[in-house]
């Protein structure tokens, strides 16, 4: 992060013990230390949570795409059930118009196609 050489600690080092004294410097040595432990510590917990609110972030993404499919697939059903209901709709009224008493009679020939398929009596040969 900083770019600190060993010489510049060192003249920092030196600068403290001339200004701070000799019997304070421990001292402030292990309180600088805790405070830097909590600022590492504080830096880490933000970092945490910013990663935290990203996959947040992709999870209602992909959340969003899946509904919208599921939404999609569910119109798509409905728009099949309905042509599905339409055609046994009209199945029903041609099976029911067919059932209706203007059908033809059993004793009728079944059709005149069927009449004249029947080959006719061959004479025998004399």
């Amino acid at each position: 992060m900083f770019d600190i050489g060993f010489s510049e600690l060192l003249v920092i080092a030196v600068v403290a013990l001339i200004v701070i004294g000799p019997e304070r410097l421990p001292k402030v040595a292990r309180t600088a230390g805790h405070m830097l432990g909590r600022l590492q510590r504080y830096v880490n917990d933000v970092k945490a949570d910013i990663n935290r609110e990203m996959e947040l972030d992709e999870l209602r993404k992909v959340q969003s795409t899946f509904q919208e499919a599921a939404r999609s697939i569910e119109d798509s059903v409905r728009s099949v059930e309905q042509s599905v209901n339409k055609v046994e709709g009209e199945i029903r009224a041609e099976a029911a118009a067919l059932e209706s008493p203007a059908a033809e009679p059993a004793s009728a020939p079944s059709s005149p196609a069927t009449a004249q398929a029947e080959p006719a009596p061959s004479q025998p040969k004399a």
